[in-house]
């Protein structure tokens, strides 16, 4: 197994005489095919000693709400039935990260975590290389290609990024190696939080409660697993003529749970790869090339989340644009209730209010009706992330963060220039009506 190019060395010193390896569980949260849990275990077998997973429930992770947690929380139910079964003690607290990491590695040799790509999640780790007395080692999980080794800079598109990965992708196209620790650590007596009554843990928390749980998901690996297991069976044969129309069910569903690290790209990319579908290799080109490109933007553009992350020729052609006439106006509430003279709009507002997601196209554009509709670009960038964030389980994600700024030019290239867009890419209603049944997904989404 290939770990080294997966391993980030964040605070390089010798191991402590200690009493465990702690993992300190945070973007990847699955206990199976975790390369961060797989590392953790085979240092802590190299030196005699246990392992302890530890995750953090932030009350304070930025623009999360109820319908977040209770998703995060259905997948921590399985990750400790299933440390259990390995023998690891699974410690969970309600604290910001780097204080509970701060405190567990009082007694820990050294920390291992996963890796993340946000602005937040790097801070985490750099705040914890600054102050832990041990050794810090950060594992890439989520990718098939580790970022960096990817590319050493932000890229300018899918056409750039893809000859990289193609090239690479051979050499990491291997799941860890799992097995239990040689040292139980079930029998320590860390107090943690009791997940067996996921209301009763919600109802302690101070959190946003505006957002309600969905029922059309249920977080967790073996949920994710199912999904995947359905859609290879049911879909993936249609996913390259099919996947656009938002009417039809022939997308994956896995957004919400390679965003919270339920279940590995990887694994997923292997079970895709051992088919002869003939939508195999447009489902990797999404899953791989298009993923891994968002996950390069917002590493290397710190701007990931504002205008500031656009292209030059984009940002000139918006702000060229940014006066002119727009039939339509409409405020971020209206747009939050579904309140647009677009039926077709609506729907997709619909479906994000109340199911955690949009359908891919639509997404698209829903994207580009608000530049449209809005009193400049960027107001309709701040009012996209507002509500991808708050009512989409796939939110706050760098797929999530690159589709906003893909609706205004990111990863695209200049069209005909017209009113408001300049020469950003344009989506009209006429397309949608030409191309699918958009009746039927209005009745799907109709409230």
């Amino acid at each position: 197994m290939i770990f080294d190019d997966r391993v980030h060395i964040l605070k390089d010193i010798p191991l402590r005489s200690r009493e465990y390896v702690l993992y300190w569980m945070q973007a990847s949260q699955r206990a199976e095919h975790n390369h961060a849990l797989c590392y953790a275990i085979k240092l802590a077998d190299e030196n005699n000693l246990p392992v302890i997973v530890f995750f953090a429930i932030d009350e304070n992770y930025p623009e999360a709400n109820l319908r977040h947690y209770r998703f995060m929380l259905e997948g921590l139910q399985e990750v400790e039935k299933k440390l259990k079964s390995l023998g690891i003690k699974f410690v969970v607290w309600i604290t910001s990260p780097v204080d509970g990491v701060l405190r567990l590695s009082e007694n820990a040799a050294i920390v291992i975590t996963d890796f993340g790509y946000l602005r937040h999640q790097k801070l985490w780790r750099r705040e914890l290389a600054h102050a832990l007395d041990c050794p810090l080692h950060a594992v890439e999980c989520d990718v098939v290609v580790p970022v960096e080794k990817a590319s050493a800079k932000e890229e300018f598109s899918a056409a750039t990024l893809r000859p990289k990965i193609t090239n690479l992708m051979s050499f990491y196209l291997e799941l860890p190696e799992e097995k239990s620790p040689k040292i139980n650590s079930l029998h320590f007596g860390i107090r943690t939080v009791d997940l067996s009554n996921i209301d009763a843990v919600l109802s302690e928390m101070d959190i946003d409660r505006t957002v309600a749980p969905v029922d059309s998901f249920h977080g967790g690996t073996f949920g994710a697993n199912k999904r995947l297991s359905h859609f290879i069976k049911k879909s993936l044969d249609f996913y390259t003529d099919e996947r656009s129309d938002p009417s039809q069910n022939f997308t994956s569903g896995l957004s919400p749970y390679l965003h919270f690290g339920q279940i590995s790209p990887l694994f997923v990319a292997l079970k895709i790869m051992d088919t002869d579908s003939t939508g195999r290799d447009s489902f990797l080109e999404e899953l791989i090339i298009r993923r891994e490109l968002a996950i390069n933007f917002v590493y290397y553009n710190d701007h990931y989340d504002s205008i500031k992350s656009l292209p030059p020729w984009a940002l000139a052609t918006l702000q060229k644009h940014n006066d002119d006439s727009r039939q339509y106006l409409y405020t971020r509430l209206e747009f939050e209730q579904s309140l647009t003279h677009d039926i077709y709009w609506n729907a997709a507002q619909n479906e994000l209010r109340n199911t955690g997601i949009i359908h891919n196209y639509m997404r698209m554009y829903w994207g580009k009706k608000i530049i449209e509709w809005t009193k400049s670009f960027e107001e309709a960038f701040d009012i996209m992330v507002y509500l991808n964030n708050k009512y989409a389980l796939d939110g706050r994600d760098p797929n999530s963060f690159a589709g906003i700024a893909w609706c205004f030019g990111k990863h695209d290239r200049p069209w005909r220039e017209r009113d408001i867009f300049g020469t950003v890419r344009y989506m009209n209603e006429n397309g949608l009506k030409r191309k699918f049944d958009m009746t039927e997904y209005v009745k799907m989404n109709s409230k």
